[in-house]
């Protein structure tokens, strides 16, 4: 260990480039993986958001549509009937299980085919509901732990940087400013791994509440009808 250090100490003593590349090729194996994790968190969130954005947004457009035909529709039958059999829109699934449960219990009391219906309903929501919420444990694992992960390299890194000026016997700045470049470097990606990992988690809970907020009242409203 102190014969790696010693030559990281030879090796940086005159070291000036501070680009990343430069800091991740000097850093230690432990500040390389925490880097190499919290890069690769990070890129995996940005394509879960990515992902969860055009969800969203296909969602809320089509619940806005499958109201407005549904209202307009001769029957529940007919429109039942109209709507595509292997749509994976949460809207369409959770109608189809009701439907399906609503001609089950056709010959059934209107007050046990209307409780009925409605469990089917809660049912039908409730596993729509993890499905888009699929992944959010990850955002909301990363926005806690990427900044403490980003800690852990940087302290390892100080930590090397104090050995280097033990072992050089020189407290020159520019024996431990690449040491100390390279673990707050590690810091750095941590928070840039977690600030948007945080918000997304945020807003797609915000946004999540409201869309099987408009799927409840649409429920009920059904409910009343049957």
């Amino acid at each position: 260990m102190e014969q790696d250090i010693a030559a990281q100490v030879v090796g940086l003593g005159g070291a000036t480039d501070f680009s990343i590349w430069k800091l991740f090729l000097r850093a230690d194996w432990v500040v390389k993986s925490v880097i190499i994790l919290l890069i690769a968190c990070s890129i995996f969130s940005w394509a879960l958001i990515f992902d969860k954005i055009r969800l969203f947004k296909n969602i809320n457009s089509s619940i806005l549509e499958f109201e407005k035909k549904f209202w307009k529709a001769k029957s529940a039958e007919s429109f039942n009937n109209s709507l595509p059999a292997n749509s994976d829109d949460p809207a369409i699934q959770i109608f189809k299980s009701a439907m399906a449960e609503l001609v089950k219990t056709k010959r059934q009391s209107s007050v046990i085919q209307s409780a009925r219906v409605g469990r089917m309903l809660e049912i039908a929501t409730d596993t729509e509901m993890k499905k888009v919420e699929k992944n959010f444990t990850f955002l909301a694992t990363v926005g806690s732990t990427a900044p403490f992960i980003g800690l852990f390299g940087t302290v390892w890194g100080i930590m090397n940087s104090f050995q280097s000026i033990a072992i050089s016997r020189n407290t020159s700045l520019a024996i431990v400013a690449p040491g100390i470049a390279e673990a707050l470097f590690a810091t750095a990606l941590g928070l840039l791994a977690a600030i948007p990992a945080v918000v997304a988690y945020n807003k797609f809970n915000s946004d999540t509440q409201r869309y099987f907020s408009k799927i409840e009242n649409f429920s009920k409203r059904f409910l009343s009808i049957i």
